[in-house]
């Protein structure tokens, strides 16, 4: 193999560069966090009565310091450049958030450590050394360990490694407890961070979700977004009214929020579903609330109706189906238009799944009804003579009934209204109001003009 073919070398450079930044970043800005808290007269605790009944355990110190391992390590681990920057960016987000929720919002642990002996000592006194009893929600600690446990996931493949992997990070997490650094409150609130920060910094080479950002011109998009960000006002009023248990309604108060960032700019790409109709697992955990919401309102509306009808021959129209229902309609190609709902993993895994995400409620443009009837034909080739597609969105009313009459359209050669009443026959609950037939007779005039010499 020539010099020139040969694969390129792990971005060392590049990897202590990020580390020479971020190292000493982290222990000035935490320690300024640290001191500004120490200066305030009063800082407020968020603990709960069981959690003084929480053991402390001096050996838990040591995978409580092991994170400062993995984290000098991760960076070094990198493949490309682009992996390393995405890990970098990852790490610097989370530090950035972290801190200034110290600063915002300083909290104080409220009861102290015992007497500590022998080697664990050592260590603790360390840690006293820079660290004070603030910086507490959200826990940086957590949110790192999210974060280098999805990085370090991605290098072991054997199951051993693996299982070793899950339970040192468990032990990370834990020892947030019982080496009595934190209060609960901190955990979840971490978790929700290092989350936020796997999802806006993928490490696959798609573009990152800042860089996606377009701010909506659509009305329609602003509206939506004004609904579910009064959704994620009322949960967070809810959760600290309330408190206690209450508390948990900051998960859904977070998740509605960033579907709101998604009505206003990340566009559907902020629901990270991949080619396959599969959602990335940080996404599918940050909008757990929403989706569960989501998938209850489709049961609701679509419960008495069958999961899919036939428009045409081997063309099926449909909410999206869940695993039992695909393998029942004898696992035909699926499209998938829904941006909020997974697609089956059975049906991914095999092969059989293809997804174009389009927001709810929202019309697209007609480019991309273009693009889902192009998509139409190529799951048909895949299906061939014998085999069928059922195209698919939250209820099969809207999204998924434009795109098969985009595609009787373009690819087909039925008119806008002998198309319409094709799908409409079949399912006769679709909902396309003006603006979506407006889309749909723009994308049937384009359809018929003559080709450009």
């Amino acid at each position: 193999m020539s010099a020139r073919a040969q694969p390129p070398g792990r971005p060392w450079k590049r990897a202590a560069a990020w580390l020479a930044c971020l190292g000493p970043l982290f222990y000035l800005s935490y320690g300024l966090a640290n001191w500004w808290a120490g200066t305030r007269a009063q800082v407020p605790s968020v603990v709960f009565g069981w959690e003084h009944g929480m053991p402390f355990w001096a050996w838990t110190i040591f995978p409580y310091w092991s994170i400062n391992a993995f984290y000098a390590l991760s960076l070094f681990l990198g493949r490309s450049r682009h992996e390393v920057d995405r890990h970098g960016a990852r790490l610097l987000t989370a530090q950035f958030i972290a801190v200034s929720c110290f600063v915002l919002w300083p909290l104080h642990f409220s009861f102290g450590q015992p007497e500590v002996s022998g080697a664990p000592a050592f260590l603790f006194n360390a840690l006293r050394g820079f660290d004070q009893p603030y910086n507490q929600a959200p826990s940086l600690h957590i949110a790192l360990a999210v974060i280098l446990w999805d990085w370090y996931r991605r290098l072991v493949h054997a199951r051993w490694a693996r299982a070793v992997l899950h339970v040192w990070a468990l032990l990370i997490c834990g020892s947030v407890l019982t080496t009595y650094q934190h209060h609960f409150i901190d955990i979840p609130t971490g978790a929700l961070l290092g989350l936020v920060c796997v999802w806006l910094w993928p490490l696959e080479r798609r573009a990152a979700l800042p860089r996606a950002w377009r701010m909506a011109r659509d009305a329609q998009r602003w509206k939506l977004a004004a609904f579910y960000t009064a959704g994620a006002v009322l949960c967070l009023a809810l959760a600290l009214w309330l408190q206690g248990a209450a508390l948990w309604l900051c998960w859904p108060a977070a998740s509605l929020a960033l579907v709101a960032l998604n009505y206003i700019g990340f566009g559907a790409r902020g629901f990270a579903m991949d080619a396959q109709g599969r959602m990335g697992w940080a996404a599918r955990w940050l909008y757990a609330p929403y989706r569960a919401g989501a998938a209850l309102n489709a049961w609701l509306w679509t419960r008495r109706l069958p999961a899919s009808v036939a428009v045409a021959p081997g063309l099926h129209l449909g909410r999206v189906p869940d695993a039992a229902e695909w393998e029942a309609a004898g696992r035909p190609h699926l499209l998938g238009l829904c941006a909020e709902l997974q697609l089956p993993a059975p049906a991914a895994a095999a092969g059989r799944a293809r997804s174009l995400p389009l927001l709810d409620l929202v019309v697209p443009a007609p480019a991309r009804l273009r693009r889902a009837a192009t998509l139409i034909e190529a799951q048909r080739r895949r299906a061939g003579p014998e085999g069928a597609v059922w195209v698919c969105c939250a209820l099969g009313f809207s999204r998924s009934a434009a795109a098969l009459i985009a595609f009787l359209l373009t690819g087909q050669g039925h008119s806008a209204q002998a198309a319409q009443q094709l799908v409409r026959a079949a399912r006769p609950q679709i909902v396309l109001r003006e603006r979506w037939m407006q889309a749909l007779g723009t994308l049937s005039s384009r359809a018929q003009e003559p080709p450009q010499p």
